[in-house]
This record gives C-alpha cells, structure tokens and sequence, in this order.
C-alpha cells in the first residue's frame, strides 16, 4: 500500500566516462534549461542495483556500464508544492534514493539513444563533478551538494 506524503523510493546514477565526466540529462518537461542525473523508482520487490541498471537504459538506452560505487546512506529531496499534483498522482512529498556510481565502458555515439522508452530527456552531456550543482534545479542542489560529497574522493582516486 502506497502512503500518501511519504517518499518515493528510487535510486540514482552517477554515470562517469573515460575523463570522469558525469552523464547528464536536460529535462524534456521542465521549459527551464534544468539539467539531472539519470534517477527514478524502484518497481515492487526489485533489488536496487537491478533498479538503476533499469533506470538507465530507460532514461539513456545505455547498457554499457557497471556499478562500482553505491552510497552509504539515503538522499532525499522534496518537491515544490506545484509540481506535486503534477508528479506521481500528487502521492509523495518527493524521492529518497540510493545513490550508484557507474563507469560508462560504451561508444556514446551508439551506446547512447535518449528514446529508448518514454523520452524524459530532450539532450545530454558529459560534465565535470564540480559543475553538477550548478546545472540542477534548485529543489534538487541540497542533495546533489550532499551526493557529490559522498562521491568526490572515491571518484577523485578511481582508476
């Protein structure tokens, strides 16, 4: 049973390519030049790690990339009260998430394809990490702040 006002569970991916640039996507929704990382829901009794593969082929037709990093702790974020009817049936305050990072071992000019399901983003780029936050809409930087903190030295010192 779903509760009204509480989180939706999901999981996010921090996708690095070869330079330790982060995939990002631009938000085909939002007319804002709003930029995130791929991220959504976890379906009924779905492992986690099996969740954010799903999400990112979904999101970026990607199936080249392996997990090698999942965060410690859960991250959260609320929606702003106008997007909340608009979301997920106005049942949750917003997502909390486990967090992966994922190396991207594919070709990006065809291993990438942003229509593989329903379209949630209208472009994409590489990035480095310390411009994230400044890409991503406001509701979402506190988050992001706190990802990126968790992340940083661990993706610093990959190999």
């Amino acid at each position: 049973m779903i509760r009204i006002n509480s989180y939706r569970v999901g999981v996010g991916i921090i996708l690095l390519n070869e330079e330790k640039k982060v995939f990002v996507g631009k938000r085909i929704d939002i007319k804002s030049d709003a930029w995130q990382m791929p991220q959504g829901g976890i379906i009924k009794n779905e492992k986690l790690e099996d969740a954010a593969y799903r999400e990112l082929y979904e999101e970026t037709g990607i199936k080249k990339a392996k997990i090698i990093f999942k965060s410690k702790k859960w991250f959260q974020y609320k929606i702003p009260i106008p997007l909340k009817k608009k979301l997920w049936k106005g049942r949750y305050l917003g997502q909390r998430q486990k967090w992966f990072v994922m190396k991207f071992y594919g070709n990006k000019k065809k291993d990438i394809n942003l229509n593989v399901s329903k379209a949630e983003f209208s472009d994409w780029k590489w990035v480095h990490l310390n411009k994230l936050v400044d890409l991503i809409v406001p509701f979402k930087k506190k988050m992001y702040q706190e990802i990126i903190k968790e992340f940083e030295l661990r993706i610093n010192n990959f190999s």
